[in-house]
């Protein structure tokens, strides 16, 4: 994917930060378009359709963590990248931010060079739509590759992204232990790092939603997923 052809929607309601970093991002090619609250942001990403959206925390009107997961519940939206840009890093809100269906988080202030840097590779998980994928079913529980969604009975789920992600590794091999640093390779990738405690979290929303009789945890391993 071309930087010139790479669409990124920023949110933030400080005019400065929308102009630096927005100048930063132009600077290296990319499209960017911003909003400054989260109800903006939303209204502009169903049309816009931005393969990464950096998105504040603190925001008037609707804050990051209740757009974000609006924006999670939009079908057209399930590559998007979705990261915090926010100056605040306690742990509790980026777990929050895990919750709501963030890819990863920024805390700012964050250098230029850094910035780029941190987009490159963000922008390296987005994953064009592939043309054939197959669907996985496990009992009355269909994965639909294609279109990000879960059917599980007779209910339709959309999951955020990184959810369904280590829903789909994991139900592709039923009864296989998939080690921690191997979900983190294929879920969110070796190019940035993240806490074995975001697979937690992870899990334990997957457990709410499919089941907790689902996903069994082999201590010191990892997860696998039981039928």
């Amino acid at each position: 994917m071309k930087k010139k052809d790479t669409k990124i929607l920023l949110v933030d309601d400080e005019p400065d930060i929308l102009e630096i970093v927005g100048y930063n991002l132009t600077s290296e090619g990319y499209k960017v378009t911003t909003a400054e609250n989260g109800i903006e942001a939303i209204s502009i990403a169903k049309k816009l359709k931005p393969h990464l959206i950096i998105l504040d925390v603190m925001m008037p009107e609707m804050d990051g963590i209740e757009a974000c997961e609006k924006l999670r519940a939009i079908p057209d939206l399930s590559e998007t990248v979705i990261t915090f840009l926010t100056a605040r890093g306690e742990d509790y809100s980026q777990v929050a931010g895990f919750d709501a269906g963030a890819d990863d988080y920024i805390t700012k202030p964050v250098k230029p060079k850094v910035l780029v840097s941190k987009v490159k590779a963000l922008l390296r998980r987005f994953k064009e739509p592939l043309e054939e994928t197959a669907n996985i079913k496990l009992g009355n529980l269909v994965i639909n590759r294609e279109e990000y969604k879960i059917i599980k009975g007779k209910k339709e789920m959309v999951l955020p992204r990184k959810e369904f992600e280590l829903l789909a590794l994991l139900a592709s091999k039923p009864g296989k232990v998939f080690k921690r640093e191997d979900i983190l390779d294929n879920v969110w990738g070796n190019e940035v790092v993240v806490g074995g405690r975001t697979i937690d979290v992870h899990i334990r929303k997957l457990r709410e939603k499919i089941g907790d009789e689902k996903f069994k945890t082999v201590k010191g391993v990892g997860y696998k997923f039981v039928v």
